[in-house]
């Protein structure tokens, strides 16, 4: 997965667990697609302190996601979940059985509401 895109995300699961500058900092730099100079101007600092709080809180982002994988967890049953739809797509597909389908069609939208 690209850094940015990593970034992101774990600024969305872990955010309330940074300072308001570095959350600010880190959105605005990574969601908002603002350059350096831009966030400087913006709160009135120098390009070289937004690096460092860009640095220190990417790197808070993933040290908490080492020790606690909410991300890596979340990533996996998506996975999984897909793959379990998937295959009920073919049960239902080679299965003529009005009963069986009703079933599925059941556990599939159970299982949506989890993705």
């Amino acid at each position: 997965m690209e850094k940015n895109v990593k970034v992101s995300i774990l600024c969305q699961i872990y955010g309330k667990m940074l300072t308001n500058k570095q959350y600010e900092v880190l959105n605005d730099y990574y969601n908002h697609d603002l350059s350096l100079s831009e966030i400087a101007e913006n709160n009135q600092i120098t390009r070289q302190a937004v690096r460092d709080i860009i640095k220190k809180g990417e790197n808070k982002l993933f040290e908490l996601e080492e020790k606690l994988a909410f991300m890596e967890k979340t990533l996996k049953q998506e996975k999984q979940l897909q793959e379990i739809l998937e295959e009920l797509s073919k049960i239902e597909d080679t299965s003529s059985d009005k009963k069986i389908a009703k079933i599925l069609e059941h556990v599939r939208e159970e299982l949506s509401c989890l993705a």
